[in-house]
This record gives C-alpha cells, sequence and structure tokens, in this order.
C-alpha cells in the first residue's frame, strides 16, 4: 500500500491505495491457487522434537494430491474466481506440538513413536518421568520397571530418548490422522482416527477423504462440511491401527 501511495505522489495511504493492494492481490491469489495446500512444519533437521519424520510422506501425499486433479473439481465445482479457502488442505506435523495446526486442516497428520517396556533392568533414574509432558509413565513398584498410562501417551519419543539403560524402546512408529479441521464461520476441531498407521495406511485414508470429498462437495463446501459421523466410523473400521 505504501507503493502504491508513493507512485501516486501521496504521503499518506489512502482508501484508494488500500483497495488498489487488495485487488492486485485478490489477482495474485486467482493464478496462483493450485487446488490443495500442504504444509509441513520446520525442515529435516529443524526440529529437535522429530517423532517420526514425514519426508517421504509428504511427497507421496503431494504427488495424490496432484494426481487427484483438485484444481478442475474446483472451477467446475465453485461459482466464480477461487480464492485459496476453497483448496483441500492437508499438513503434517512430526510431533505432537503440531506447529503447523493439523487440528484446523481437512486432513492432519501427526508423527507418532510408541514406547515400549523391554527386558533391561531400569534404574529407576527418573528421566522417563521428567521427560514425559503427559504424566503417562510411572515406576510403581520397585525393580518393575516404567509402566505406561497409552490413554495419556502422545507417542511423542521423548522418553526412549533419555532412557539411559535402554529400559524403554520404540514399540512402533507411524502417524497419527486428524480429520474434518476447519476456520470460518463455523470453526470446528479435527476429529483423530483411533490409531497409530503406517505410511501405506496414511496414503490409503487421504484417497478415501479425497474420494468422499470430489463425490460430496459443491459450490466449495470444506471438507468439515461433508464429513459425517458415520463417515468417520466406517474409516476407523476400515483402518484398525498399526501399533
Amino acid at each position: 500500500m505504501e507503493k502504491e501511495a508513493q507512485e501516486a505522489g501521496r504521503k499518506v495511504v489512502s482508501l484508494a491505495e488500500v483497495r488498489a493492494t487488495q485487488q492486485k492481490y485478490l489477482r495474485s491469489m486467482k493464478s496462483e491457487v493450485k487446488g490443495y495446500q500442504i504444509d509441513i512444519c520446520f525442515g529435516p533437521n529443524g526440529c529437535p522434537n522429530r517423532a517420526n519424520p514425514a519426508d517421504r510422506l509428504l511427497e507421496n501425499i503431494e504427488r495424490l494430491l496432484k494426481e487427484e486433479g483438485l484444481l478442475g473439481f474446483l472451477q467446475q465445482s465453485v461459482n466464480g474466481d477461487l480464492k485459496f479457502h476453497h483448496e483441500f488442505r492437508v499438513t503434517l506435523a512430526d510431533c505432537p506440538n503440531a506447529c503447523s495446526q493439523p487440528q484446523i486442516k481437512d486432513i492432519g497428520i501427526i508423527g507418532a513413536a510408541v514406547p515400549g517396556v523391554t527386558d533391561q533392568q531400569c534404574t529407576e533414574c527418573e528421566a522417563c518421568i521428567d521427560a514425559c509432558k503427559e504424566a503417562a509413565i510411572e515406576l510403581k513398584t520397585e525393580g518393575m520397571g516404567p509402566q505406561i498410562d497409552y490413554e495419556r501417551c502422545l507417542a511423542c519419543g521423548q522418553c526412549m530418548a533419555v532412557c539411559p539403560t535402554g529400559s524403554l524402546e520404540t514399540g512402533c512408529r507411524g502417524f497419527r490422522v486428524q480429520l474434518g479441521g476447519k476456520l470460518g464461520r463455523h470453526p470446528q476441531l479435527a476429529r483423530e482416527l483411533p490409531g497409530i498407521y503406517t505410511e501405506k495406511q496414511v496414503l490409503n485414508i487421504v484417497k478415501d477423504c479425497l474420494t468422499l470429498y470430489k463425490q460430496r462437495s459443491t459450490g466449495g463446501r470444506r471438507f468439515a462440511q461433508i464429513f459425517s459421523e458415520a463417515d468417520f466410523d466406517r474409516l476407523a473400521a476400515r483402518y484398525p491401527s498399526s501399533c
């Protein structure tokens, strides 16, 4: 806006410059809309909390989104110019801190490392207890080692990383999947499928969601608006947890 005002020889930004900037932004948006958005938090080496790196999964999901022809679908189903908020949104986070905000996207994917207890002697140093922000680990009985409350555990992997004896190890790695989040006039948080899933399972879940979206969405309706409780239950039954 300041640039437009300077070009017009004004020292103060007026409503005309605001509107000019708005129109320029809308014209640019029209050319940049590609039918989908896909995000990930930080880069391969940018986060020390990675529970399960999603770099390969990110590439495969983006390939799938391109193959689905979402731009053409939106051009046919939306009246008027396309805007960024029409795009189907997928985001990946490498740990439960979820910096890329999977809770408010059409599909949110979170890296997970589920802890398992080994037969290695536990020294009861309590490093795992200190590391667990969910209070999901206890040393209830002397000599029995750590006991994990999997209902509380978010599969962040931090307890295994600090265990000095190997009494805790990764039971399995995978991904949590959240579906149907959005912002807007009626925001809602995504619901999480009840499991930890392999890369192949996640790709199949994304495929199923895209099929449902293209079958039902009209006029730019978001995935959250057409994704029902019954749909959620069917996906949960179709894809049992890998862990």
